[in-house]
């Protein structure tokens, strides 16, 4: 769910802005699942420049507490969301967890970094969203631990309808800065992509599994 048209626009602005997110239709990306991509989205970057990651803090952090109030704890998805989400726990003057995508094999064996209190209320932070499977796995693992997990906020989503299928089914509610629709909206009016490019970008995200560029 998008609560502010306004930041979500100015979001993919700023997410273009910094080349966190690439879009090369003509040379597709390839990603780890396979997929040929006209779109690549490194939101780490943002940790790079600070007026930006300042205005994803205190946005995602706005979103947060209109949405679910103050939680006890604001939990990050390893690794891309470590960085943001320590950065919205401060800001909050919270207390920060971070989810690994499976237990170390050595020391303690921890999937959940930092201290957690059984029942105590959680906000989950990711940076990217693509088919949601990372993000649920770090939900799962902290209803494992007793915690009481409110919902999620992103950065960004490609809003694929796996996703949000996947989503609904283990009741988990996502909220984003901005998506896909924005994305490409933004970078029409800015002249980043022509008319043409943007219609191969929407008819990548109709079935990004099986799209070709030729």
């Amino acid at each position: 769910m998008i609560l502010d048209t306004e930041t979500a626009k100015k979001t993919a602005e700023l997410l273009l802005q910094i080349k966190a997110i690439k879009l090369n239709p003509q040379e597709p990306f390839t990603w780890a699942s396979g997929w040929k991509s006209p779109i690549y989205c490194d939101n780490r970057i943002v940790l790079s420049y600070p007026p930006i990651r300042n205005y994803i803090r205190e946005n995602i952090a706005k979103q947060v507490e209109q949405i679910y109030g103050k939680p006890d704890v604001i939990a990050g998805v390893a690794t891309g969301a470590i960085g943001i989400g320590m950065l919205v726990a401060e800001y909050l003057g919270l207390p920060f967890i971070y989810v690994r995508p499976e237990a170390k094999k050595h020391g303690r064996q921890n999937q959940i970094e930092g201290h957690l209190e059984s029942g105590q209320h959680v906000v989950v932070i990711e940076d990217l969203i693509s088919t949601g499977k990372s993000s649920i796995n770090a939900v799962k693992a902290l209803k494992e631990a007793n915690a009481n997990v409110k919902g999620m906020v992103a950065i960004f989503s490609y809003g694929f309808d796996i996703a949000q299928e996947n989503f609904e089914k283990e009741n988990i509610d996502i909220n984003v800065l901005s998506n896909y629709e924005h994305l490409v909206e933004q970078a029409l009016e800015t002249s980043y992509l022509n008319k043409k490019e943007a219609e191969t970008l929407r008819r990548w995200r109709l079935d990004p599994a099986n799209w070709s560029p030729n």
